[in-house]
């Protein structure tokens, strides 16, 4: 962004509508009037034209820096939001600038205007005058039109990286004689997640606490911030898994009213930084307070571990609202910990030896066990087939015998039927006659016949 108005500054590149979005004190205001300086500053000699670096000597810059400067008007659209104030905005903004180059309108929190003067000031954003120039300012840009948006060059101010904060904070502790140690600096810039403002204001809260020595124990103090060796005493009572003494630190943390969300939150912090100590060592800086320690439970735990405890503090921390309080839920977050942990045992250090995991060398070990079993029943098989050979020839098997059929007979005849008269009843055959002899039942039927016949 600095190097784009750079550019259309030194190339005289104007636009006549700029946007600049971003969270709070991330230097909107403060760049709208560096703006307007370079726009009309006339340079130490006051022959200067626009430029890119204001000289901040001349009289149109130390207006701008005092806010007395006439053509630079700074409205709030959250207290003039409505159309009657847009249009006596825009009437004023057709004369002609009173001292300066330029007449630079500077709109903050530009979403809180009303539709009615948003569609007021359409055409004026559209085809100013050439001696006009709007700045718009907002920390949410999706509430402005589309309309508003295609007429202006936006600019997004990202927030300020932690390294920028300490160092403007260490300037301006040094131009005012403040003692201070780099420490507590760097926990004011954490808090002031991005916003330099925000530094500025703990910054200030810091020197009235600490009695004008902004030192680690008095910003810790005034912030509520966890000490570190809470959280590194948890981690060993971890590693021993000594559920008494993670309890007993507990303890101590509610004793001085600490916040169990900030713990989780900087027991994350902390992990991450354990996690990338594992994974990239070089990236430990030095400066970090705890640095050794980092090193140290990187080589305490094992990567698996670290990651699971890290997303187990996460998942504590979500849900700290729903437990019965926060002591309650930050005490059943480290049992989880301790209920989750891979494995007990000790883990080799990093500087010893890779430190591998208890798990993969478990695994390693079933898998040699697997091996060597299978190599034995492998010996066995060979063991076996070299006896065979050495025994002989194995004898051919015995032919199977022929199976004889067996003869079935067929099924005698069914008697006949004995007529009602022996005159009707057929000649029966002798006995001894046919294919056999007759049984005595039949025999002695016969003989009965032959009586009653003579």
């Amino acid at each position: 962004m600095v190097r784009a108005l750079t550019h259309a500054l030194e190339q005289q590149r104007l636009h006549h509508a700029y946007l600049f979005t971003g969270t709070r004190g991330v230097g909107k205001t403060t760049l709208s009037r560096i703006l307007a300086k370079a726009l009309n500053c006339t340079g130490p000699d006051g022959n200067g034209g626009i430029t890119a670096q204001p000289c901040g000597q001349c009289k149109a810059c130390q207006e701008i820096d005092s806010g007395r400067f006439v053509d630079y008007i700074e409205m709030d659209a959250a207290s003039n939001r409505g159309v009657d104030e847009m249009a006596q905005l825009l009437d004023k903004a057709v004369y002609a600038p009173t001292s300066g180059r330029f007449k630079v309108y500077m709109i903050d929190e530009v979403h809180m205007l009303t539709n009615h003067a948003f569609n007021a000031m359409l055409k004026t954003l559209e085809e100013p005058p050439g001696h006009v120039k709007f700045i718009l300012a907002t920390t949410d840009p999706q509430k402005i039109p589309v309309t508003v948006l295609s007429r202006c060059l936006q600019f997004n101010l990202k927030q300020m990286p932690p390294g920028h904060i300490v160092s403007h904070l260490d300037h301006i502790l040094a131009q005012e004689g403040i003692g201070h140690d780099g420490n507590a600096l760097r926990l004011l810039a954490q808090a002031a997640h991005g916003s330099m403002r925000d530094a500025l204001s703990l910054t200030d809260q810091a020197i009235a606490y600490s009695a004008g020595q902004v030192s680690e124990d008095a910003v810790r103090g005034m912030l509520g911030a966890i000490d570190q060796g809470y959280l590194v005493q948890l981690l060993d009572a971890l590693a021993a898994e000594d559920g008494a003494a993670m309890l007993a630190i507990a303890d101590a943390m509610a004793d001085r009213s600490l916040s169990f969300a900030g713990a989780l939150q900087d027991l994350g912090s902390l992990l991450h930084k354990v996690a990338l100590a594992q994974a990239v060592p070089a990236s430990v800086q030095d400066e970090w307070p705890e640095a050794d320690e980092v090193r140290r439970l990187a080589g305490v735990f094992d990567a698996q571990e670290v990651q699971l405890f890290y997303q187990i503090a996460n998942l504590g921390r979500s849900e700290l609202a729903l437990a019965p309080d926060e002591y309650a839920g930050f005490t059943m977050t480290l049992l989880r910990m301790l209920a989750f942990r891979p494995s007990s045992e000790p883990t080799t250090a990093q500087g010893q030896g890779g430190g591998a995991a208890p798990a993969r060398q478990r695994g390693a070990e079933a898998a040699q066990t697997v091996d060597t079993r299978h190599a034995t029943a492998v010996a066995n098989a060979a063991e076996q087939a070299k006896a065979g050979a050495a025994a002989g020839p194995v004898p051919a098997p015995m032919p199977a015998r022929a199976v004889q059929p067996v003869a079935v007979a067929e099924p005698a005849a069914a008697p006949a039927a004995v007529p009602a008269s022996p005159e009707a009843a057929p000649a029966r055959p002798a006995a001894g006659a046919g294919n056999g002899a007759m049984s005595p039942a039949a025999a002695a039927l016969a003989a009965a016949r032959q009586a009653s016949a003579a």
